[in-house]
């Protein structure tokens, strides 16, 4: 496979064709999605499946035959959850494109390496954009009650996303790791389980034993979740989980974003 051609484009960049480069890149992106509109059935489909699924399986009997109240209680949650699903489905892309030389093509043009993860991160975020809102709107058809405003309901979005949006680069960095997409799939899933069913998304903690209800306590999806609950019902402390929330979100793209371009910049095989 072609080795990454060190051009003068990595550090010469303006910020205004930073700009224009990352926009192009968004497009291509896009339009690769609208000609194979399979690649958003985790978008759309997973939201109304997990919603139907958790709620009327397991709701009577989480809430004693009250499904509107775990409804209340999961669909915030489930926002907790959605980022980290489309998150996974990326690590599998960018390999996948690797794999078939496409990475490879994007390196040779004289652009930053960082535009080319940019624009896959902006694109991703703007699916998981879309599944939330998916997802809310299922919610409200089930009996989701929103009980504080659509500022508040605004705010627990943008959080899910931004959370959601820092974890595509762990995603990203495992996708240029691992030699092929199955790798990257079941290392996604050995991730992703412990973090989703190790946390308040789809019950209550205070029924666990003592050591997994402490690594709830530390759980980033759990502070997500109890974020989004706080923020559209009204009730529990909203600063505490938003900030801690926010504190996870910036020191993942912090620390894992440069480990991810490096890695894209340095990638031969």
């Amino acid at each position: 496979m072609t080795a990454p051609v060190r051009g003068k484009s990595d550090g010469r960049i303006g910020p205004r064709a930073n700009l224009r480069h990352i926009g192009a890149l968004v497009r291509r992106n896009a339009l690769q999605i609208r000609y194979e509109p399979f690649a958003m059935f985790d978008a759309l489909a997973m939201p109304i499946v997990f919603a139907l699924l958790f709620t009327y399986v397991f709701g009577g009997a989480m809430t004693g035959g009250n499904r509107s109240e775990y409804v209340n209680y999961f669909i915030p949650g489930l926002m907790a959850m959605g980022g980290l699903n489309i998150a996974m489905s990326i690590g599998t892309g960018v390999n996948d494109d690797f794999n078939k030389g496409v990475m490879d093509r994007f390196r040779t043009l004289p652009i930053a390496r960082s535009s080319v993860l940019i624009a896959k991160l902006v694109v991703e975020s703007g699916r998981m954009l879309v599944s939330t809102l998916i997802l809310l709107i299922m919610g409200f058809i089930m009996g989701f009650e929103l009980k504080t405003g659509p500022l508040e309901l605004l705010a627990a979005v943008a959080l899910a996303v931004l959370f959601g949006s820092s974890l595509t680069w762990i995603f990203m960095l495992l996708g240029m790791s691992l030699p092929n997409p199955q790798a990257v799939s079941g290392m996604g899933f050995l991730v992703i389980m412990p973090l989703q069913f190790g946390s308040s998304i789809f019950a209550p903690t205070a029924t666990m034993p003592g050591w997994l209800r402490s690594f709830t306590e530390y759980n980033p999806l759990s502070r997500l979740a109890d974020a989004a609950r706080a923020l559209t019902s009204g009730h529990g402390a909203i600063a505490e989980p938003v900030t801690v929330t926010m504190i996870w979100a910036v020191g993942i793209t912090v620390l894992m974003a440069p480990l991810a371009v490096r890695k894209f910049r340095n990638k031969t095989t």
